[in-house]
């Protein structure tokens, strides 16, 4: 198995299905693409006519978006979802919101793992992207994460791997949320596979400049 990923400090959608692999134990050979560079487009293409990351190669297989890559992972270790029909639908239908909406968070608090926390102004359309991340965690947490840490419990899943990049641009740019929230995002960066992530990412040394679709 191969993941091509962009770098780690910025890629969030390389992040996802890098996580949930990791949580899964699985084991993968990882590749980096540098993101906005000359020859970023090209290096992509050579390998996925979508032109993007990540890059999922199994054996002949070959899966790009990062939330079928999440489904294929899926299919190899059934886990990676809720065991229950409710809570498994739930959890997809959280990682399609997030893959698809928030778009004035993405845009104006890009992940940046490097990034010390400190607070900027936030628009009335980012608040309320905010707000709606709140209600979500706090809603599930309630209903379906009893007995764990985590979105859906005590473990680690693909819907928390779609999350993740969003408790990265919670924590770095401060915004302040619920204690409940503050809770299950100290449980998530606290997990073996983001100290991972998070130690590759500060050591690496490149920058990209336009980061708003990475």
């Amino acid at each position: 198995m191969k993941l091509i990923i962009g770098n780690k400090n910025y890629s969030s959608w390389s992040m996802r299905p890098w996580l949930a692999a990791k949580s899964a134990g699985m084991h993968f050979e990882e590749q980096i693409i540098w993101l906005r560079h000359p020859e970023t487009s090209a290096m992509i293409k050579a390998t996925s006519a979508a032109g993007k990351v990540p890059i999922l190669i199994h054996g002949d297989i070959m899966v790009h978006e990062s939330i079928a890559i999440l489904e294929y992972l899926a299919e190899i270790a059934p886990q990676l979802w809720p065991e229950d029909r409710e809570s498994r639908a739930h959890a997809r239908a959280i990682s399609a919101e997030i893959h698809a909406g928030f778009l004035p968070l993405r845009r104006n608090c890009p992940m940046n793992i490097k990034r010390r926390p400190k607070a900027i102004a936030l628009d009335d359309e980012t608040l309320a992207s905010v707000e709606r991340v709140v209600d979500l965690i706090i809603d599930c947490r309630t209903r379906f994460g009893g007995g764990g840490d985590f979105l859906f419990g005590a473990h680690f899943n693909n819907a928390d791997a779609m999350w993740a990049p969003v408790v990265n641009r919670l924590h770095a740019y401060d915004i302040k949320v619920p204690a409940a929230v503050r809770r299950y995002m100290d449980a998530v960066m606290a997990t073996p596979m983001w100290r991972e992530w998070e130690a590759a990412a500060l050591e690496e040394t490149e920058t990209i400049v336009d980061i708003d679709s990475v």
